[in-house]
């Protein structure tokens, strides 16, 4: 697909609905992040359930590195392929702690 049509494509979307919304529950960037990591191979009200209680301890980059990646699986292991995705989540909380002053960074070359 070339640029024109997925730009054609996004138009239709925002024209059909201009203010997405998503089910996953978070009250911070970082916690979109977090919940937006967990939810490959998951679904949204699983998500909800494990980082219902993970963002209760853990709702920071700080935090969430500090808990470690055993104390992360703690938390998400009702989550598919939870072992792989505590490791990543931890890592991403890693970065974001000591290159981005804890702070989600707004550009996409950035995040990746």
């Amino acid at each position: 697909m070339n640029k024109l049509k997925r730009t054609e494509m996004f138009q239709r979307f925002q024209a059909a609905n201009p203010a997405p919304k998503t089910e996953l529950e978070y009250a911070s960037d970082f916690e979109l992040l977090a919940a937006v990591l967990l939810s490959a191979q998951a679904t949204d009200k699983g998500v909800n359930l494990a980082t219902r209680k993970l963002f209760a301890v853990a709702n920071t980059p700080a935090a969430m590195a500090t808990l470690g990646i055993e104390g992360i699986e703690s938390y998400i292991k009702t989550i598919g392929l939870y072992k792989s995705k505590a490791k990543h989540l931890y890592e991403t909380s890693v970065i974001l702690r000591d290159q981005y002053a804890g702070v989600v960074p707004q550009s996409r070359e950035a995040l990746e």
